[in-house]
C-alpha cells in the first residue's frame, strides 16, 4: 500500500483501527497529514532539575530528583488513592495516584533514586504532583527523552482509553520516520530563499523533535508564515479574481431622493469621516465593479446615516435597497430611524421581521416584485426565498458578525447581476484581524464622532461603594435624565455568585420606590409584547430606569438616557462593555457608565476594568480585547464563517507576521495576479488545493 499524507491515520504504526476512531472522534485526526499538522501546544524544558524547597505555586512543569520515603493508601472504593512521601535533600512532597494503584505500587521502590516530573499543586500547605511521570535516576545523565520535550493536547476520553500525550508523541515519532518520503515543499523555492526560511521538512522534524530552542524558533516561524501567508495569499487572489470579472451595477449619477435629503432632511452636519466614507461608496459602486467594502465606525459614529445616504444613490439610479440587521430590535430601531429621516421624500420604506404579520408581508412582497418598494429593512426573514426583489443594487449587513456567511449569500444570490454590498460593524477590528478576515474587502473607517457628543464618564466601583452609584442614579433622574441597569444573568446561578437580573429588579426597586420612580425590566426570555411596552415606556421618558440583561446592547437608541450601571462587569469581555456603553452619551449631556464588580478580581478582569476606565477609543479597546483573549471565533464558522483554521498562529500575538505576509502576498499578486508564472506554481496548486478543502464564499463579504 502506497503511503502518503492523505493515508488514513488507522495505517500510522502505532495506531491501528480502534486507536483511530478515538483520534478522528476527538481531535479530528483522519489523515497522516491531520497528524502531522497536529502541533504541540506548549513545550517542557526537560534539562532543568528543581529542589523541593524551589517549587513556587506559579511553576507549570517541574522535574526533581529524590527518594520514595514511603507509601500509603488513603480512602476506600472509587476514592481510594496511593500516596507517596517524596524527599531530597531540601525537604519532602506528597506524590498522588488516583489509578493503578497496584502497578505503581508494585514497580516504584523505597530509597530508590527517580526523576519525577509534573505539575505541582499546593494543597494543605503541602506540595504535590497527581500522576507524576517518574523514571529512574542515573547520575551524570539527563532525564529519558529529549531536554525540550512536546506537549499535546488530549482529552479525558483518550487518556482512559491509554492515549495520552505521550502516545501522542510516539505516533509523531513514528510519522517522522516517513516524513522524507511523504511532504513536499509547499512554498517556492525563490521565497524561501528570500525569506531565509526552514524547508518544510525540517521545519515539520523541528516543531515536534525540537533539539534546541533556536531550531524549535526557527521551525515555529517557518509554519506560522506559511500559514498566515496562504490566508492572505488567498484572500488577495480571490479579490484579484472577483474585481477582473464580477460585473457590478453601475450607479452613475446622485440625483433627486440623494440632494433633497441631503438640502431638507440632514439630521446633522457630516462629519468629514463620514464625508470621505460616502465618496469612496460612491466611487465604487459607479466604477462598473461590484463592491464588497466593510465600513467600521465606533459606537454612534454616524454608520446608518452613511448607509441610507449609500441606498438613497441605489435609488436615484432605478434599484432597491435593502439592510438586514441581526435582532428585530435593531430591525425596528433602523425603520423608525430611516423612515423619521425620508419624512417628505418620496421613498417608499419596508420593514420586514419574524413578526411581520401574513397581510403585510402579502403587500410588501407585492411591492417589492413590482419596483415600488424602495428600501427593505428586516432580519433573518429578508433571506426567505418567497422574498424578491424586482432590482436589487445594493445590500447593506449590519452587526456583520452576528450573520453567518451562507446567510450572507442568500442576500447576494437575489439579483441577476450581484448587488453592491456595504458590511457594517459597530465593534471596531484590531488592525491584524481586519486585514485577515476582511482582508478581500475594502475597508472604510468613520473615525471622527459627531460634534457636540461629549466623552463618556467611566467609573469602576466595587459593591461596597454602591450607595454612590445610587446616589449619581437619583441625582441624574431629578435632572430629568433615565438610567440602564444592565445584569449577566436572569435568574440565579449557584455555581456563580453573581447578581441577577430578577434580584437587581427587586433591589433597584426598593431603593427607587413608586410611584415616585418607575422601573422597567426587559430580558430575552419575555415576549415580545412585553419587551415591547417595557422599551417603549423607557424610549418615551415615562419610565425612569430599565434594569434589562445584554438584550439592550444594540438598536435601543435613548438620548435621555445619562447614566450605564452594568452590574457584575467582570463577566464581559471588553467589546460588549465598550458597546453597552455606548448605549448612552447619544445626547448633549454628560453621561457615564458605572462597572460594578465584586472586590476579588483576577488580573484580566482587573485590565479590562483599567482599560474601560482610561479610554472610550472603540479601536484601541479592541486591540486590548485581542490581546486579552486572543480573537477567539469572532468571525467563525460556529458563529459567522471564518474561512480558514489555524494549526498554529495566532492572530492576536502574530500581528507583525501578519503584516509581513500580507506584504508579501500583496507583491506577489501585483506582479502575477492569475498565478501564472512558472515559479509561482506551488502557489497556484495551494489556492486550488484550499478551494476544494472549503467551501468558497470569497465573493461574499
Amino acid at each position: 500500500m502506497a503511503i502518503n499524507l492523505s493515508t488514513d491515520i488507522m495505517y500510522l504504526t502505532g495506531v491501528g483501527p480502534k486507536r483511530a476512531e478515538f483520534l478522528k472522534s476527538e481531535l479530528n485526526i483522519h489523515t497522516l497529514k491531520d497528524m502531522l499538522y497536529y502541533f504541540p501546544f506548549r513545550y517542557v524544558d526537560r534539562s532543568k532539575f528543581f529542589k523541593i524547597s524551589e517549587i513556587t505555586d506559579d511553576l507549570p512543569y517541574i522535574q526533581v530528583v529524590g527518594k520514595i520515603l514511603r507509601f500509603q493508601e488513603v480512602g476506600a472504593g472509587n476514592k481510594k488513592r496511593l500516596t507517596a512521601i517524596f524527599a531530597d535533600d531540601t525537604g519532602t512532597m506528597e506524590l498522588v495516584w488516583f489509578k493503578g494503584l497496584k502497578w505503581v505500587a508494585k514497580s516504584l521502590k523505597p530509597n530508590v533514586p527517580y526523576v519525577v516530573f509534573g505539575k505541582p499543586n499546593l494543597f494543605s500547605g503541602r506540595y504535590n504532583i497527581a500522576h507524576p511521570e517518574v523514571e529512574d535516576f542515573k547520575p551524570g545523565a539527563d532525564s529519558k527523552g529529549p531536554s525540550i520535550q512536546p506537549v499535546y493536547n488530549t482529552t479525558e476520553k483518550l487518556k482512559s482509553n491509554y492515549i495520552s500525550t505521550k502516545t501522542i508523541l510516539k505516533f509523531q515519532q513514528a510519522l517522522n520516520e516517513l516524513i522524507k518520503d511523504i511532504v513536499y515543499e509547499t512554498l517556492p523555492a525563490y521565497l524561501i530563499e528570500q525569506i531565509k526560511l526552514m524547508t518544510l521538512r525540517e521545519a515539520m522534524h523541528n516543531i515536534h523533535f525540537p533539539t534546541s530552542l533556536s531550531l524549535l524558533k526557527k521551525a515555529q516561524a517557518r509554519l506560522k508564515f506559511e500559514e498566515l501567508f496562504y490566508v492572505q495569499l488567498n484572500l488577495l487572489h480571490q479579490k484579484s479574481t472577483r474585481y477582473l470579472k464580477v460585473k457590478g451595477n453601475v450607479f452613475s449619477v446622485v440625483g433627486d431622493a440623494f440632494n433633497r435629503f441631503y438640502a431638507n432632511n440632514l439630521p446633522f452636519e457630516l462629519t468629514g469621516a463620514q464625508k470621505r466614507v460616502i465618496k469612496e461608496i460612491r466611487r465604487d459602486m459607479g466604477s462598473g465593479k461590484q463592491m464588497n467594502r466593510l465600513l467600521q465606525g465606533d459606537v454612534g459614529s454616524g454608520k446608518t446615516l452613511v448607509a441610507l445616504m449609500s441606498m438613497l444613490i441605489a435609488v436615484d439610479n432605478g434599484f432597491q435597497a435593502c439592510i438586514m440587521a441581526p435582532t428585530e430590535i435593531l430591525a425596528n430601531q433602523h425603520f423608525e430611524t430611516i423612515s423619521g429621516m425620508l419624512t417628505g421624500l418620496n421613498v417608499n420604506v419596508g420593514l420586514l421581521t419574524g413578526s411581520s404579520k401574513r397581510s403585510e408581508r402579502v403587500n410588501l412582497h407585492a411591492q417589492l416584485q413590482d419596483g415600488t418598494m424602495n428600501l427593505l429593512i428586516g432580519t433573518h426573514a429578508l433571506i426567505e426565498d418567497v422574498v424578491q426583489f424586482k432590482n436589487l443594487g445594493l445590500v447593506v449587513i449590519d452587526e456583520q458578525q452576528r450573520f453567518g456567511v451562507a446567510q450572507r449569500a442568500k442576500l447576494w444570490g437575489k439579483n441577476i447581476k450581484p448587488p453592491h454590498v456595504l458590511v457594517m460593524t459597530a465593534t471596531p477590528i484590531p488592525r491584524t484581524l481586519a486585514m485577515t478576515i476582511y482582508g478581500d474587502l475594502e475597508v472604510s473607517v468613520i473615525d471622527e464622532m459627531p460634534p457636540g457628543r461629549k466623552p463618556i464618564k467611566t467609573i469602576h466601583y466595587t459593591d461596597t461603594k454602591r450607595n454612590l452609584v445610587f446616589g449619581l442614579m437619583r441625582e441624574q433622574i431629578k435632572q430629568g435624565r433615565q438610567v440602564y441597569v444592565v445584569y449577566p444573568l436572569i435568574n440565579e446561578s449557584e455555581k456563580m455568585d453573581y447578581k441577577d437580573l430578577m434580584d437587581g429588579y427587586n433591589s433597584i426597586s426598593r431603593a427607587f420606590p413608586p410611584p415616585q420612580y418607575v422601573t422597567v425590566v426587559v430580558h430575552g426570555k419575555m415576549k415580545a409584547q412585553e419587551k415591547d411596552a417595557s422599551m417603549n415606556l423607557f424610549a418615551s421618558g415615562k419610565a425612569h430606569i430599565m434594569v434589562a440583561t445584554t438584550v439592550i446592547e444594540v438598536g435601543v437608541n435613548v438620548p435621555n438616557a445619562t447614566v450605564m450601571v452594568i452590574e457584575s462587569a467582570e463577566r464581559f469581555g471588553l467589546s460588549q462593555l465598550h458597546q453597552l456603553r455606548g448605549r448612552v452619551g447619544r445626547g448633549a449631556d454628560e453621561s457615564y457608565c458605572v462597572l460594578m464588580s465584586g472586590v476579588k478580581l483576577t488580573n484580566e478582569s482587573r485590565k479590562r476594568m483599567q482599560t474601560m476606565v482610561a479610554s472610550n477609543d472603540g479601536f484601541e479597546i479592541a486591540e486590548v480585547d485581542m490581546q486579552i483573549r486572543g480573537p477567539g471565533d469572532i468571525d467563525g464558522t460556529q458563529q459567522s464563517g471564518l474561512p480558514f483554521d489555524l494549526k498554529i498562529a495566532s492572530l492576536s500575538k502574530d500581528g507583525q507576521i501578519i503584516q509581513f505576509a500580507r506584504q508579501v502576498a500583496s507583491d506577489i499578486i501585483d506582479e502575477d495576479a492569475a498565478l501564472t508564472i512558472p515559479k509561482n506554481h506551488i502557489l497556484k496548486e495551494q489556492i486550488e488545493q484550499m478551494a476544494q478543502e472549503k467551501i468558497s464564499f470569497g465573493q461574499i463579504s
